[in-house]
C-alpha cells in the first residue's frame, strides 16, 4: 500500500509501493494502470508460481476498493493476497509477516478488511518507527515525509528484506519465511 504520486514516492507511507517497485525491477516487469482501473498492474513467472504485483491509485485510506477488479482480473481468491504495508509499531526497517490480524489503527488496511469483510489475510509490515512527538498531526506529518540518514538506510534494508520475503513464500512454507523474516533485525 502506498499513495499515488511524486509527492510521496519516498514517503514512510509508502514502504509498501518501494517493495513492489523493487520486486517489478528485479523481476524485470513494469506495473501499468489498465484502462478504467484503480490500480497500476503487473504479473511475472517465478519459478512454477506467477505473483501478481498491484498498487492502488487510490490514495491509502481507500485502498480496498481496488479488490473487485483486482479478483476479476487475477482470478486469486484471499489466501493468496499478501498487503504489503507500514506500521509505526516496529523500528524502522524491521519486518513482521502475519497471517491475519485488525487494522490496528492504520486506515489502509481498515480499508481493505471493510472491502473484504474479513481479516484473515496475510500482510507484510515494514517498520516505520514512531514519531518523536505525540499526538495525530504528528503521526500524520511522520507517516508523510521521507526517512532520513540513517533511518533512511534502515527503510531501504527493510524494503529489500519484505522483497525477499514476497519472493520466499513462493517457494517456501510461510511458517518457515515468517520465523526468519520476523526474528530479523533491522
Amino acid at each position: 500500500m502506498g499513495n499515488p504520486g511524486a509527492r510521496y514516492r519516498r514517503s514512510r507511507h509508502n514502504v509498501g509501493f518501494l517493495t513492489v517497485d523493487l520486486l517489478a525491477h528485479r523481476l524485470g516487469v513494469r506495473l501499468k494502470k489498465p484502462a478504467w482501473r484503480n490500480f497500476a498492474f503487473a504479473s511475472s513467472r517465478v519459478g512454477e508460481a506467477t505473483l501478481y504485483l498491484a498498487k492502488p491509485l487510490t490514495y491509502m485510506n481507500r485502498s480496498g476498493e481496488i479488490f473487485p477488479a483486482l479478483w476479476s482480473r487475477t482470478g486469486e481468491d484471499l489466501e493468496h493476497l499478501l498487503v504489503i504495508c507500514d506500521t509505526l509499531d516496529l523500528p524502522a526497517g524491521q519486518c513482521r509477516l502475519r497471517r491475519k490480524g485488525s487494522s490496528a489503527g492504520h486506515k489502509g488496511l481498515a480499508s481493505i478488511i471493510a472491502r473484504l469483510g474479513r481479516e484473515d489475510f496475510m500482510r507484510l509490515y515494514i517498520g516505520i518507527g514512531r514519531p518523536e512527538m505525540e499526538g495525530q498531526e504528528a503521526v500524520v506529518e511522520h507517516v508523510l515525509q521521507p526517512p532520513g540518514g540513517r533511518e533512511l538506510a534502515l527503510v531501504d534494508r527493510g524494503v529489500a528484506a519484505a522483497a525477499e520475503g514476497v519472493l520466499r513464500l513462493l517457494s517456501e512454507e510461510p511458517e518457515k519465511v515468517m520465523n526468519e523474516l520476523n526474528q530479523r533485525r533491522a
